[in-house]
């Protein structure tokens, strides 16, 4: 059984699109698409959509945030059978057509516990914010490619991974989902595998308030590991982003307007490190509870 479950947050057409890309694949197995929203007006709006195919779901999402949402559904699809496998990804975003492929080809090698997918943004390299969504999924992708190569630990992607069943029943509501699971996972004994060609297409903020805003979510997300996993690799980490990305400074601009552009991004994102560094200090954890404090709109592909 495949569970593919759709983490949304009020974006019908855009949860809309997500379901059809998967219905639209070739998955010969058994598989449920589960949808999770707080919001009544996307339940209804769905229910219209996908309500009479079988394989669809609406799971009422309490609002209590992401990660509890999640642990809710766990909880209901929990089996033994470790062949069954979940994949999460999120409503804003669209996979490629054989990314559910891919993922169930990964999991054939038994001692994988965990798959990630490769991220790609839909931003223009020619616009600033654009480029520098380009700039570090390129650097992601290369460490990523490198840590699964080398068969050591790497934090997923949160917009598409993927477990076996079995290993998981809940995880920690002080981090990101997408570093917690695939440790624990890790902890088990079991690899964390690498998927480039299971594409993820992702739109990114494109103005400095709302980069600025995903960036400290995104990094309180990480830094909460700390505490939790005192012994646990750090993919995603300032010391690694400098220690993994001082060379693109050199190799990945094509031109001197790119070049500036990437100074400006390191400046931006060491004082990004820093905000955060200070707000962890004055006791201002992540919470799993952020959903609709502090949105991005300009992430929304379609709505």
């Amino acid at each position: 059984m495949i569970h593919i479950i759709i983490s949304a947050y009020g974006e019908p057409t855009s949860t809309e699109r997500a379901v059809n890309l998967f219905l639209n694949q070739n998955i010969k197995e058994k598989f449920k698409i589960i949808v999770m929203d707080p919001f009544p007006k996307v339940k209804e709006y769905l229910t219209k959509k996908f309500g009479k195919i079988k394989e669809f779901e609406f799971f009422e999402d309490p609002g209590e945030g992401k990660s509890y949402a999640l642990n809710l559904i766990l909880e209901k699809i929990y089996s033994e059978n470790k062949n069954d496998i979940i994949i999460l990804t999120d409503g804003d975003v669209f996979v490629n057509e054989n990314s559910v492929q891919e993922i169930i080809t990964a999991f054939k090698n038994p001692n994988v516990g965990c798959v990630g997918g490769r991220a790609i943004p839909l931003d223009n390299r020619n616009e600033k914010y654009g480029y520098w969504a380009r700039f570090t999924f390129a650097g992601i992708d290369k460490v990523r490619r490198k840590l699964s190569k080398e068969k050591k630990f790497f934090e997923c992607s949160g917009y598409l991974f993927a477990i076996r069943n079995g290993l998981i029943k809940e995880f920690s509501l002080k981090a990101s989902e997408d570093a917690v699971m695939p440790y624990l996972i890790w902890e088990k004994g079991y690899l964390i595998q690498y998927i480039p060609s299971a594409e993820v297409y992702v739109k990114n903020p494109s103005n400095l308030k709302e980069y600025i805003s995903q960036k400290r979510r995104n990094i309180k997300g990480h830094e909460g590991l700390n505490k939790i996993f005192p012994k646990m690799p750090r993919t995603k980490s300032m010391f690694n982003e400098i220690k993994h990305g001082w060379y693109f400074l050199f190799l990945y601009p094509k031109n001197l307007k790119e070049f500036f552009w990437t100074i400006q991004l390191y400046f931006v994102r060491l004082k990004i490190y820093l905000i955060t560094f200070k707000e962890l200090k004055e006791k201002k954890e992540y919470s799993d509870g952020w959903r609709g404090e502090d949105l991005t709109p300009s992430t929304s592909p379609l709505n």
